[in-house]
């Protein structure tokens, strides 16, 4: 199995990869490395050029994220390379919860998010993983990761930080997988991406927490 893994870790990374938050940037002859917050995610992308730059940004990030979970759960599924699991062919493997064939769409997608925080193309600079985590999960986790991300949408609208929403719906997503009680190496990726989501955003909890973090204000276009 270590052929497949290695594949998929490789071509989950340059997926991953792939710089859409600096390319929709450049494209408006913006460098994000240099404006905002200098990161390259979707929010900083939406705070410095508007909503639509940044949802594309945000779509575009998931997409990748899906498409590397994706791509490794179908791979090796259609094959007919003589890979097995417990003595089952890959071909013939059958359904999701199979925990090793599961864990084939997990290393495409712990691939994807390393690709995009600590991208080859950026010299190693990159997002904080929410959207492409996200796009993946989806894939993986349907569910669970729906009530994360209405849980996002519940505390963003009520915080209007961004951080605190990700951070938020990071810990739920575990929550649910638990509870919904997901394969072991289901709930293990959640809590791994929720890991690694809250580390991006250490900065922002010491700005949370001394009350300086940005956060999204409507703004006010009525007039006088």
């Amino acid at each position: 199995m270590l052929l497949p893994h290695a594949v998929i870790a490789i071509i989950g990374y340059l997926l991953g990869a792939l710089p859409f938050g600096y390319l929709v940037a450049r494209a408006k002859g913006v460098n994000i490395f240099e404006v905002g917050s200098k990161n390259p995610g979707a929010t900083n992308v939406r705070r410095v050029l508007g909503a639509g730059p940044g949802n594309l940004v945000f779509a575009l990030d998931a997409l990748k994220g899906a498409a590397a979970a994706a791509w490794a759960l179908l791979s090796f599924t259609t094959t007919t390379v003589n890979y097995t699991i417990d003595e089952t062919p890959l071909a013939e493997a059958g359904s999701v919860t199979g925990s090793a064939w599961v864990a084939l769409g997990v290393t495409g997608l712990i691939a994807a998010l390393v690709g995009h925080s600590f991208s080859c193309f950026t010299k190693f600079r990159g997002g904080k993983g929410v959207a492409t985590s996200m796009g993946g999960l989806i894939v993986l986790m349907p569910l669970a990761t729906l009530i994360a991300a209405a849980v996002w949408v519940a505390v963003f609208f009520a915080s209007r930080y961004v951080s605190l929403a990700s951070i938020v719906a990071a810990v739920v997503l575990v929550l649910a997988a638990y509870v919904l009680k997901l394969p072991g190496v289901l709930v293990g990726v959640a809590a791994a991406v929720a890991g690694f989501v809250i580390l991006r955003h250490r900065a922002n909890i010491v700005r949370l927490l001394n009350g300086t973090e940005n956060r999204f204000v409507k703004k006010n276009t009525s007039k006088s």
